[in-house]
Parts: structure tokens; sequence; C-alpha cells
């Protein structure tokens, strides 16, 4: 099934989802994807939307850009619990056991692992695996919210992150959302235009996360080193906009609005 026919698929049957409800439980199995290597053309394209690059090793969040379609098809079944519509990424965690390259032809498997209670609602972690001849490569954990009214009390409020300096501004145009839904395959509505992202609540089309994610990751002095990544999606990046990429060397962050505070992206890497 097409990451198109997912999308629709998920907003037929997500009216009729309640998250939230006593007793849900995941799906058991895996959905997996033959191995392959990379197709070229859309290759480039990420790496020239995120910033990566022309040539050289497999951007280290390109598995997960890969295994979306699989993702989409999981949380559109009937038997996932939670509606696919307004699910929200809150956050990602990325291990690399090797070095990848485009040529590799990898084998990418996706299945829900946990479904917990949030503050805001209800949450699921996702996991994408990339095996290699059999040999486990890369793998991700994703979280995404299920918004709904619940009793699970919010936790105390932490310590704020300590403030980076701030290394680059981005100027980031409108079409931003489809440019990078062309070169993914990630063409949720609420990043293409003001119109469909209005419907979903939003002033304009938002950044997706995971661009956010790869463009900071872009930054580091040497992607193809990284192993391990943490980020946390903390607000949306409004189209058009102007953020600043700020890190030390190992953690990094995206802030913007009109004072520069407003927290978009914390990360760390390893």
């Amino acid at each position: 099934m097409s990451l198109t026919l997912s999308l629709a698929r998920g907003a037929v049957t997500s009216p009729f989802k309640r998250a939230g409800r006593p007793g849900a439980t995941l799906p058991a199995d895996r959905l997996r994807l033959p191995a392959t290597p990379a197709a070229p053309g859309p290759l480039a394209a990420y790496r020239t939307i995120c910033g990566f690059p022309a040539t050289g090793p497999l951007p280290v969040t390109y598995p997960h850009v890969l295994a979306f379609p699989l993702a989409m098809r999981l949380m559109t079944r009937g038997d996932f619990p939670l509606p696919v519509t307004g699910l929200v990424h809150t956050w990602i965690e990325i291990t690399a056991h090797r070095t990848l390259q485009p040529q590799d032809a990898l084998e990418l498997t996706v299945h829900a692992q946990e479904l917990n209670p949030h503050r805001r609602g209800t949450e699921v972690t996702v996991v994408t695996e990339a095996r290699l001849a059999g040999e486990l490569v890369w793998e991700s954990r994703s979280g995404y919210l299920s918004r709904h009214a619940t009793r699970t009390q919010a936790p105390e409020p932490g310590k704020p992150p300590t403030r980076l300096p701030a290394v680059a501004e981005w100027h980031l145009p409108g079409n931003l959302g489809r440019r990078y839904a062309a070169a993914s395959g990630d063409r949720n509505p609420i990043h293409l235009h003001p119109l469909t992202a209005r419907l979903f609540g939003f002033p304009r089309a938002i950044a997706h996360g995971m661009w956010t994610v790869a463009r900071c990751l872009a930054e580091t002095s040497d992607p193809a080193t990284l192993r391990t990544v943490r980020a946390d999606f903390r607000a949306p990046v409004l189209l058009p906009g102007t953020v600043a990429y700020a890190s030390d060397g190992h953690a990094f962050q995206l802030r913007g609005g009109p004072d520069g505070e407003r927290l978009h992206l914390t990360g760390t890497t390893g």
C-alpha cells in the first residue's frame, strides 16, 4: 500500500478509534520491506533539502525515511488502537551500529512496542530496525502522542535546558514542507499548505520534525561518524520563519520566535 493510500485510510478510520480506552493492545506482528538499496534520486533530493553532503555514507536519519511508509501502514491498520489523525511525533532515538552506504541493501522492519499513559493523552513507541544480510545495523525508537483528556498527572517541571550558543540562523521558506515531502514521501497535510494546516489547528504550515533533526545533524563536523542521536520535539516551526541553530558540539537546539527564546527542538549526539 502506498503512503498516500495509508494516509487516506487513516483519515477514514481515525474517527472510529478512541484513544485511551481501557485494555487497548498493540499489533504483535512486524511489518517488513525486502532488502533493497536506497533509490538514488530521492536520496539525492533528501541530501539537498537537509544539507547533508552530496556524496558519501547514508545520512544517519535516512533509514527512518525509508521505513516511514511501513510505520504509516502500521498506524493506519484497524487493530492499531490510536487514531493516526492528529498523532504528534514527540521524540526519536537513533542508534547506528555501523556506517551505512547508499548501495547497502537494507531490510527494514517496523513494530509497535509500548503503549503508555501521558499527561496529555496516550503515547505509543514505534521501533524501526534495519538489517544488512541479517545483521542489525541501525535502529530507532520514536514516540507518537495521541492527545486526549486524561487523569494522568503532569510531572514536576524540570530544570530548563541550558541555552546553547547560537551557531547559525536559517530562513525557512514557505514551501519547505512541500519540498521535504517530495524528498521523503511524508505528505502529511499539516506540512504542505496554510489552508490544510489550519484544518488541524495550525495558523500556517509547519516544518517536518524529522527535517529539523536532519538539518541540525547535517551541521555537525562529520555527520558520517554519528552513532547515537536523541531528539525531543518541543514546539512546531511555522513556515515561513526564521530559526537559530545552537550547539556545543554534543548537544543541539533549534530556537525561534520574536525574541529567539521559543525552543523548538533539543537533542544530543554521540
